[in-house]
């Protein structure tokens, strides 16, 4: 890909107004632009980014027997009534009425429209267990959207839905979905905490949150060095330098959180409020047990942002980089420079040509590091033939000189 066919646009200074950190980095990097507050325009970079994360979020959900299906962004009043969370959710969700006077509302979560799909299909034991997932945008009308891409009112989510005849499989399920989710995470190299919290709007009994720790985190968190004890401050009874409740000899620590995901087990809430059930091999009628499981895609992308910079920009890692490597060149050497990049590409590697005429090699490099390509090939005077090169890895800062062949090999 070249620079001039990929509408890369950076920017020197950071926006004027943004307060977040990844909003601003995002922006300068020229991943994402701002229309209004909570929303933005993903650009060209910053679209490749949220397709890998999508990619590696899809990947998982099918490894663990999901079927992916897409649920509309507009919801009837009707099915939200049943439940009581047309009022409940009143204040975060977009609600008004269509051109026939119909009130419909903008999806802030999709349980009430999966269930709805769901009780006219599901109708024996044999049609359990089943899982369903989707990436969608969803939309909730925050009061205070200041967090960037953390915390908008139009966010991409991934959210998976579990429905089950017994106690037993819904929790095998629910467990074996919290091993999935620290698996994502690992693999998108992001840190995460598995939390207790409160079910909030959604349910009665508690859920589990998937917190990253760090000093920009909107959650307080309690939780234990040596061993699995964390819950969040809504529903803590623990303080800060207590004996961790195990007993495993530890002392309660506080921080701040990013929560990048939550999982929820519903129970017969929704197969008894919706009437979702199904006919057991005793032919008597059974609610249907639910749990939902959501990762936020955007809230990822930003929380890569939050940990992967310096003072130069960007650093995210290889996985989810847009591409992995950058070509740049003094204004003389562009064809020795197309000449590398033809054959990186040739070679199946991920690579982008920073191909702009005028463009001095400082600014080239400078814009490099703002957006964070994990390395970058410089074609400069001494090293502009594929049997020297001049590589420079973004994470580490190290430069060194190899043959094309090496660097591929290395990746």
């Amino acid at each position: 890909m070249r620079y001039r066919d990929f509408f890369v646009k950076t920017l020197r200074e950071s926006p004027k107004g943004e307060e977040s950190r990844n909003a601003q980095l995002l922006i300068r990097a020229g991943m994402v632009d701002k229309t209004m507050a909570g929303v933005y325009n993903y650009l060209p970079l910053g679209l490749a980014v949220i397709r890998k994360i999508e990619a590696i979020v899809r990947e998982e959900m099918l490894k663990a027997g999901a079927a992916e299906l897409l649920m509309p962004a507009l919801h009837p009043k009707r099915i939200w009534e049943e439940n009581g969370r047309w009022e409940i959710l009143g204040d975060i969700m977009y609600q008004f009425k269509d051109n026939s006077g119909s009130d419909v509302g903008l999806g802030t979560t999709h349980e009430e429209v999966i269930v709805d799909m769901a009780r006219k299909r599901v109708k024996s034991w044999r049609d359990l267990p089943l899982a369903l997932f989707q990436i969608q945008t969803k939309f909730r009308n925050e009061q205070r959207p200041k967090s960037g891409v953390l915390r908008g009112r139009e966010f991409i989510m991934k959210d998976l839905y579990s429905f089950h005849a017994t106690l037993d499989d819904l929790n095998d399920y629910y467990d074996k979905m919290k091993a999935v989710y620290l698996r994502i995470y690992e693999r998108l190299q992001v840190p995460v905490k598995i939390v207790e919290a409160s079910g909030g709007t959604f349910t009665t009994e508690f859920s589990h949150e998937f917190q990253v720790l760090t000093e920009i985190g909107e959650d307080t968190i309690f939780y234990c060095p040596k061993c699995d004890f964390a819950q969040n401050n809504e529903i803590a009874k623990v303080e800060e330098g207590q004996a961790c409740p195990n007993d495993c000899g530890g002392k309660i620590m506080k921080a701040n959180g990013i929560e990048v995901g939550n999982i929820f087990r519903f129970f017969d809430k929704y197969g008894t409020e919706m009437k979702l059930t199904y006919t057991d091999k005793d032919s008597r009628v059974m609610p249907v047990l639910l749990c939902s499981y959501g990762i936020g895609i955007t809230r990822l992308f930003g929380t890569l942002a939050e940990l992967n910079h310096d003072e130069q920009g960007l650093k995210l890692p290889t996985v989810v980089a847009p591409f992995q490597v950058v070509v740049v060149s003094l204004p003389d050497k562009l064809e020795a420079a197309a000449a590398i990049y033809e054959e990186l590409k040739a070679k199946g590697v991920a690579v982008i040509i920073d191909d702009r005429p005028d463009i001095s090699l400082g600014e080239k490099i400078i814009d490099a590091d703002l957006i964070g390509w994990p390395y970058k090939i410089i074609v400069g005077n001494n090293h502009s033939t594929t049997d020297s090169l001049e590589v420079v890895t973004r994470a580490t800062g190290e430069t060194a000189i190899m043959t094309l062949t090496k660097f591929v090999s290395g990746l």
